[in-house]
């Protein structure tokens, strides 16, 4: 968990103003890892009641873009957040619900990250989703199969 010291340095360190709003954004993206947008909203509005959406959209939009927030957009789902950023971890997604989890990146022999043709760009980063059924409806599925 980031303290508030944490996100008012990180905030510093990129030469953005110290706001209640946007510390209240951090502070729900750690708190509420892979959040979406209303969900975002949500929390900050514990906090906060007054916050504006647009103060909200605004904030998720500048840190997402200097790095102290991480935006993800699973294919069919909209954008989620966290703060788990600097490292090129990945994800799962449940097809089901929607949960999404970290995935570290694979070590050792990772053929399907080296691309077999870069067509002249300077590949720094790759993206992988897994996609598949969480626990929980993996288990209303085999519940479900059981009884048909």
């Amino acid at each position: 968990m980031l303290t508030q010291d944490d996100v008012a340095a990180m905030l510093r360190q990129a030469s953005l103003r110290v706001t209640k709003p946007r510390l209240a954004v951090v502070a729900a993206v750690d708190r509420l890892p892979h959040a979406d947008t209303e969900s975002v909203i949500a929390a900050v509005r514990e906090e906060l009641p007054g916050v504006s959406h647009q103060a909200v959209y605004d904030s998720l939009h500048t840190l997402s873009a200097l790095g102290i927030l991480r935006t993800i957009k699973p294919a069919g789902s909209v954008a989620r957040y966290e703060t788990r950023t600097g490292d090129n971890h990945h994800h799962v997604v449940c097809r089901s619900c929607g949960a999404v989890a970290d995935v570290d990146c694979a070590v050792g022999e990772t053929l399907c990250l080296t691309p077999s043709d870069t067509h002249g760009f300077r590949v720094d980063e790759a993206e992988v989703v897994y996609w598949g059924l969480c626990p929980q409806c993996a288990a209303a599925t085999d519940d479900a199969d059981a009884h048909a």
